[in-house]
This record gives structure tokens, C-alpha cells and sequence, in this order.
């Protein structure tokens, strides 16, 4: 026998996903980890499934597999929950006990579950051009004995959910960024404990991002996607007597302009504090400024679950140093370079403007922006009123070591100022160490990368007017992104966009999501490595080989022509 007693390591995951809440798979395949003696070898395994109170055995299944194996019962229904236990069987005769039961809810399964519709401002807009974006909100009376509720929520752009006057969920620039004509995701929120019997209010902040906002080289261009700023919200609440309600956005919303002036993916974020409007998502908020919203449009039938883990705040990291420059501006290294957004913690003056400003290098000790091209990089925020005030933009993100900050008297002390760091929240897989510290070095550096530019979509760079997701980055990059970090959902994702793109005769675009790219790069041509992607890139990102080959079979077979 063993000498160490064989046991399931952690919980059974589903798909890809550590929380698997609203999955948007009616058959999810299942892995598990095993920690074991050496040697010690999986003969087979069983499978315990619970669901609507009945229990059900798989009995041995005679295989080694632990990586993706098939799902052991009927399909999952649209909102149905299941738990899922393993117990695996060695090769020595010895056995694991049962691993802890993990629970599975799945999303909306089909286009007849959506009641929800985009719904934005009415108020006239100028297309092409940076505007100021809005909020969303609706007011409603439930009943005693809630037992469960979830939000279904996505957006033309991106958004920030909040229930009674509270933020839903951690997640980043949700839904991210995809092919949006044929696939927009849509997230799973538990909101079960932020809602009262009584008058509840839910509202949403809105953003430019990637679907209007300005994308590309030599200036970019505005609106790729759509000229409309919407919020796309249903709320399920199901009480313990069994009756259920659904809050969906509909004509009963109402919207207002926000007091974020403007936000956009490279130049930056302005927030005028002043114009919050406390309470705006609470019961008893103040009218004024808010008229009935204008309804849009979107096919549910391209709403998605996600396969990955949404971009997240991983870490802070405090500055390395600060100093006063020529001008009398803050200069703050972090000591690394990383991508994300300032949170500043500062007593002000109502009124007092803080203009914070990002770069990767120095020139003769000053902000060297160049390497920015057109990106601005800048947040703005104006404070509304003396005392202490904690503020951090919601809709952008910057390549930065150094930030620049104007506005701010006097010397800021220890947590005033910290840089939060946002990529997709990956799970760390692969580790190195050597007796080489430069080797170590750049070892580390490679991390950083990796996760500065994994943010929703793998991309080229992280800091400057571009941040495309380049084909031939990738393809060259998977292998190693593969070991460090278990980036199997994400590029999955990603992959499903690589083949919508794909010209009729099998070409590869040389970035995706597909944006005009100028004289340079349209129109699209064949290109070694860039078309490679559709190939290679598959057998990196996933543990299951038959899976890989079966994806990259059909991308080729469905395009005509495609090599």
C-alpha cells in the first residue's frame, strides 16, 4: 500500500471555472487533482450526483482520465443547481475517500430565458466622438421569504452593477471584450443577501470600452460596435413558497448622465465627484436628472456565459518611492512595471481637481510618454467636498512604473496612494527558481507580462493605443502562458472569436477581435504564424487533446478553402 493515503486535492471543478455560478454548459465536464504517494496511479473513479433531491451513482469507470471528463447525468435545465462528489481508485487497490461535494447552478440556457433588453440614455448624442456616459436605474417592491435571487447582467460597453446603494460583485470591465455582433457574455451574480423585502433599487454605472469607445492605431476609431451605451440586467428572485418575480431592464428604467465625464480604455477617466447624486442607487434617491430610458437592441440568442474568470483586482503594490518633480507634481515609482489604476485616499477641499498621469519610463528623471503614442493615459477627479475622500477610476486601465499627480497639497502618508493591479484572475500553475537572480529575474519579468497582458484577451502590449489581440503573439507565447498560469478558459474564449473571424478561405486575421488596422494591415492576408494561431494554439490551452484536435478540425472544415 501507499505510504501516503491517496486523497482528491481540493474541490471537483467544472469546465474550466472555479466558480462555476450561471456556467453556461448544460453538460459540464468535471476534473479533479490528486495527492498521492508517487507512483500511485488513478485505475478508475466514480461519480455522486445530487440534483432535485435525488442522488446518482456512475458507478467505476474504468479509465485513468481526471481532466475533463465527461458529465455523469441528464442535461442541466436552464437555473438548475447540482452538487458533484469523486472518489478515485488506484491501481495498488487503495482508494480515496469521497472529495467535498461541489456545487454547480447553471446559467440562461437559451434565448426564450432573456426578458431583458439594452436600455441606455434617450438624450442626443454626437457619433464618433467621446461621450459622457450614463447610469441606469429602476426602483421595486418585494415580498417576505426571499429564498434566492441572481442577476443576469451584461452591457453594450461595460458596467459596474449596484443594489441598494451596494457594489455587485468584484469583476472588472465586465463583459469584456468579444466578436459582440455573434457573442456578448453575460455574468451569474448571488445578490440572494443584498436585497429586503420592501422597496429595493438596482442600478448600473456604464462605459465606453470596447465597444464604443476608441480602439486602434493613428487616432482609432469610435463606435466598432454600436453607437448605443446600454446595460442589459435581469434580476430572478424566487420565494421560499415557491413563487418567483423577474426585475428585467425594460421601458420601467430610467437613466441619467453620469458624473464620470468621460472614460475610455486608453485616454483615461474623468470623474467629477460633485455630481454623484448620493443615494442614487438606494431607496429614497433623489429625481432630479433621471427621464425614462431609450430601449435597444440585441439578439438573445448571442448572450453567453463565460468560460473564464472575469478581470479582477489580484494585488496592490505600494510605491517604491515619491518625490516632488521640476513642476512640484508627486513622482511615484512603484517599482515594477504593471497594469491597472491608481486608488488615492486623500484629505481635500471640495472642488480641489487631482490629475493623475501614467508612463513606463523616465527621461532625465521626468514622465517619458512617447512610448504612449496617442494614448493619454490620465485620470481626473474632482472632489466633492472637504475631509477625507477614496477614489479609484471604474472603467480603465493603464501600462504603468511611474504616476504623476497634480493637484495634491502636501505629503500623502503610508496607503494614501497604491496601484491595484487588474488582469484576468488566472489560477498561478507553473513556478521557477534558479541559483541565477538575473535568471530569476527575468523569470518574473515573464509573470508580469503574462499578466499585463491577459486582460479579458491575450494582447501585444499593455500601455499604448493598441492593446489588439495579435495572432501571432499568442501562438508564439501559449506554450509558456500554458505552464505558468491555467489560461485554458480565457484563450478558449478567445479562440471562439478567432474562428468567427476567419475569412471565408480559412485566413486567420492578424489580430482578434477584428478592428480596422489601416493601409498596413487590410486588407487581411494569409501570414505564417499569425494564421498559425488557429492551429496551434488550441493544443496549449486545454488539457484534453481530443478536444483540442476536434476544435481545430472543425475550424478548418468550416471554412471552405482553408488549409
Amino acid at each position: 500500500m501507499s505510504a501516503v493515503t491517496p486523497r482528491i486535492d481540493g474541490v471537483v471543478r467544472f469546465e474550466h471555472l472555479d466558480e462555476p455560478l450561471g456556467i453556461g454548459s448544460s453538460r459540464p465536464r468535471l476534473s479533479w487533482r490528486l495527492d498521492a504517494a508517487p507512483g500511485w496511479t488513478q485505475r478508475a473513479y466514480e461519480l455522486e450526483l445530487h440534483r432535485g433531491g435525488a442522488v446518482h451513482g456512475t458507478g467505476l469507470i474504468e479509465t485513468a482520465d481526471q481532466v475533463l471528463v465527461p458529465w455523469p447525468g441528464a442535461p442541466l435545465s436552464s437555473r438548475e443547481r447540482a452538487t458533484v462528489r469523486v472518489r478515485a481508485h488506484g491501481t495498488d487497490g487503495t482508494s480515496t475517500a469521497w472529495s467535498e461535494a461541489a456545487e454547480v447552478e447553471a446559467g440562461l440556457l437559451s434565448a426564450a430565458d432573456w426578458r431583458a433588453v439594452p436600455v441606455g440614455g434617450a438624450w442626443p448624442e454626437r457619433a464618433g466622438t467621446d461621450r459622457r456616459p450614463s447610469r441606469v436605474r429602476r426602483s421595486f417592491v418585494l415580498d417576505h421569504g426571499i429564498a434566492s435571487a441572481r442577476l443576469y447582467a451584461s452591457a453594450h460597453g461595460v458596467y459596474e452593477a449596484e443594489l441598494n446603494g451596494q457594489r455587485i460583485g468584484d469583476d472588472v470591465l465586465s463583459p469584456g471584450w468579444t466578436k459582440y455582433d455573434t457573442r456578448l457574455r453575460y455574468r451569474t451574480y448571488d445578490v440572494t443577501g443584498m436585497l429586503l423585502p420592501g422597496e429595493n433599487v438596482i442600478g448600473a454605472w456604464l462605459g465606453d470600452g470596447w465597444y464604443r469607445g476608441r480602439l486602434g492605431f493613428n487616432g482609432g476609431y469610435h463606435d466598432l460596435y454600436g453607437e448605443d451605451l446600454a446595460f442589459i440586467g435581469q434580476l430572478e428572485v424566487r420565494y421560499s413558497d415557491g413563487r418567483s418575480e423577474i426585475i428585467a431592464t425594460d421601458g420601467a428604467w430610467e437613466a441619467a448622465k453620469s458624473p464620470i465625464l468621460f472614460s475610455g480604455l486608453y485616454d483615461g477617466e474623468q470623474h467629477d465627484l460633485r455630481l454623484d447624486g448620493e443615494g442614487w442607487s438606494s431607496p429614497g434617491g433623489s429625481d432630479e436628472g433621471w427621464a425614462p430610458v431609450a430601449i435597444g437592441r440585441r439578439d438573445p440568442s448571442t448572450l453567453t456565459a463565460p468560460v473564464q474568470p472575469p478581470v479582477r483586482c489580484t494585488e496592490e503594490v505600494e510605491p517604491a518611492s515619491m518625490r516632488r518633480d521640476s513642476t512640484g507634481a508627486l513622482l511615484i515609482d512603484f517599482g515594477q512595471n504593471l497594469v491597472g489604476r491608481l486608488r488615492i485616499r486623500i484629505h481635500g477641499r471640495a472642488g480641489q481637481e487631482i490629475r493623475i498621469t501614467h508612463a513606463e519610463v523616465l527621461q532625465d528623471g521626468e514622465l517619458y510618454r512617447r512610448t504612449l503614442r496617442l494614448a493619454a493615459s490620465e485620470d481626473v477627479v474632482t472632489l466633492a467636498s472637504d475631509g477625507l475622500t477614496e477614489w479609484e477610476p471604474r472603467f480603465t486601465i493603464h501600462g504603468f512604473r511611474y504616476a504623476r499627480i497634480e493637484g495634491w497639497d502636501g505629503e500623502p502618508s503610508a496607503g494614501d496612494i497604491v496601484a491595484r493591479v487588474h488582469h484576468t484572475d488566472m489560477r498561478r500553475t507553473g513556478w521557477f527558481s534558479s541559483s541565477d537572480p538575473s535568471l530569476d529575474r527575468l523569470h518574473e519579468n515573464v509573470l508580469w507580462s503574462t499578466r499585463s497582458n491577459f486582460v479579458d484577451i491575450p494582447t501585444d502590449c499593455p500601455q499604448r493605443d493598441e492593446r489588439l489581440g495579435w495572432t501571432g503573439d499568442i501562438q508564439v507565447f501559449a506554450p509558456t502562458a500554458a505552464f505558468l498560469y491555467d489560461c485554458a478558459g480565457m484563450l478558449d474564449s478567445w479562440l471562439v472569436d478567432l474562428a468567427e473571424e476567419q475569412l471565408e478561405d480559412g485566413t486567420v486575421p492578424w489580430f482578434v477581435p477584428t478592428i480596422p488596422g489601416g493601409s498596413t494591415w487590410n486588407p487581411i492576408k494569409p501570414g505564417a504564424v499569425w494564421g498559425d494561431a488557429a492551429v496551434l494554439t488550441p493544443g496549449c490551452c486545454t488539457s484534453d487533446s481530443a478536444t483540442s484536435a476536434s476544435w481545430s478540425s472543425s475550424t478548418r472544415a468550416r471554412r471552405p478553402g482553408s488549409i
